[in-house]
């Protein structure tokens, strides 16, 4: 009979490093540190992006395949020396989760990454509600997840994506146990002028999958000044409740730094040439210089960033609420810039989650089409349930409006790019209330007629297709979006109508 606790055994281990501060844990590391000409820390990992292929969740008893792994591996840490990291998510007192990870030593890189990710415990002497048990050198790559015991084995990979959402994902299925919705989303205040010359601010949250410009969007400030301007609060996850209160998880930034550079995205260039950022697979030469246009290694680097060093930011992480939701999308077709959607498309969007996959997920699907439930691979139980819940807080929230957004191309291959600069704008524009739409014919949501500070005519993709094909092209995605819908047996029938 299989051992249904095998996952809360007690780690074993010939000895646990415990209490280490963040200059201790980078001294354990340094024979993996290059130092940048910053003086901040880079490093270079074996595995390179995440593993979703190799993740298995368990909900009741382990099979005898995974209990005789987990066996193994808590019989191989009897030998080995480990480090233990205890860090707080969320720092709101409602919300706080004790988190814990334990890492073998020789990967001492990836617990002083982590450890900066998350906050400093407010009880040090509190029991964790979840911990990972991380063991990158083990001989097969795999991640077991027990979330009802609150505890994953992180085997066989050393990319600290795979800790960092590890907990994330754990956080956001116990945030669904007690009435709220974990979401893969971004969240800022933005402080505008109305028409009336009233300054209001507006709570907005930004879902989108990795590379798709989810992270660039938190963080800009949409060329507002004076007493205009944004407050930046979270860049991956939130837990949203159902008054659209959305309660902050993460101290730092961990971001894609693909193309970083100063003029396009200032703060997070700041950010990541500050001396306490750090890189990881990242090409940096021997004199410490750092490229983040260089991809020998992968396009996929990424670094931890503070959240002071990006600007704009205060002490708190939390969004009082969700007044703008936008869903970002990467496409190249007929997808417009900007769409505005009642409630059941908001949950029907949300359950769509449309992009391209990039080097963050599976290097070898980069560009193709793809759908992810809440563009949130890390979703834990049924989906369609995620999505009902969705369109629940949405109903019951009248005031918070959601968007489409395209952050690709319209037109296909010879078509316009649409840039940050226009993604910004739009989004300026959305809290301040000054676009003018009108009501898509094909699609029966909203479409941009105008938007100060862009000519969204340019970005019309009926410009570049005749009206058959522009009609061909609609009756393949229309298609292609009610098949993935009607996978989900549970679904509210108001959100799969809604397309």
């Amino acid at each position: 009979m299989a051992d249904k606790n095998i996952f809360k055994n007690p780690i074993d281990a010939n000895h646990i490093l415990k209490g280490l501060s963040a200059d201790e844990l980078r001294d354990l590391a340094k024979k993996d540190e290059r130092t940048t000409k910053y003086g901040s820390a880079a490093y270079i990992s074996v595995v390179r992006n995440r593993s979703a292929k190799f993740t298995e969740v368990v909900f009741g008893d382990p099979t005898s395949e995974q209990e005789k792994i987990l066996k193994d591996v808590q019989e191989y840490l009897t030998w080995k020396t480990m480090i233990q990291v205890d860090r707080d998510m969320c720092i709101n007192p409602n919300h706080v989760i004790a988190c814990r990870l334990l890492i073998t030593e020789e990967y001492a890189r990836i617990a002083y990454m982590w450890n900066e990710t998350l906050f400093e415990p407010k009880n040090p002497n509190r029991e964790p509600d979840q911990t990972t048990v991380y063991v990158p050198e083990w001989r097969e790559r795999k991640v077991l997840v027990q979330p009802n015991l609150g505890v994953t084995y992180v085997l066989g990979t050393d990319y600290l994506g795979e800790n960092k959402k590890a907990h994330l994902r754990m956080g956001m299925y116990r945030a669904k146990k007690r009435g709220g919705l974990g979401l893969h989303a971004g969240s800022k205040i933005i402080k505008v002028k109305t028409k009336d010359g009233k300054l209001v601010s507006k709570g907005a949250i930004l879902f989108g999958l990795s590379g798709t410009g989810k992270t660039s969007l938190s963080c800009h400030n949409h060329g507002l000044s004076g007493d205009e301007g944004i407050v930046i609060r979270q860049d991956d996850v939130i837990f949203m409740q159902p008054d659209m209160f959305c309660v902050g998880t993460e101290r730092n930034y961990y971001i894609k730094t693909e193309g970083l550079e100063p003029k396009g995205q200032p703060l997070l260039y700041a950010a990541a040439t500050s001396k306490r950022a750090i890189l990881e697979n990242i090409w940096v030469d021997r004199g410490g210089a750092v490229d983040f246009f260089d991809d020998k290694i992968t396009s996929n680097g990424r670094c931890v960033v503070y959240r002071e060093d990006v600007g704009y930011t205060d002490k708190d992480i939390d969004l009082p609420r969700a007044d703008i939701i936008i869903f970002i999308t990467r496409r190249n077709d007929i997808v417009p810039p900007v769409v505005r959607l009642n409630p059941e498309q908001g949950a029907a969007f949300f359950m769509l989650g449309e992009s391209i996959e990039t080097s963050a997920g599976d290097p070898t699907q980069a560009g193709k089409s793809k759908r992810v439930v809440g563009t949130n691979p890390f979703i834990v139980g049924d989906e369609a349930e995620e999505g009902n819940i969705f369109l629940k807080f949405l109903r019951n929230n009248p005031d918070s409006e959601c968007f489409l957004m395209n952050t690709g191309r319209v037109g296909g291959p010879g078509g316009e790019d649409i840039t940050i600069h226009d993604s910004s704008a739009i989004m300026r524009e959305i809290a301040r209330g000054e676009i003018e739409w009108e009501k898509d014919p094909h699609w029966g949501y909203e479409v941009a007629k105008s938007v100060p500070g862009i000519d969204i005519e340019r970005l019309d993709p009926r410009r570049f297709y005749d009206d058959h094909e522009y009609r061909r092209l609609t009756e393949v995605l229309k298609k292609e979006r009610e098949a993935w819908l009607s996978k989900f047996e549970n679904l509210e029938p108001d959100i799969l109508s809604a397309i």
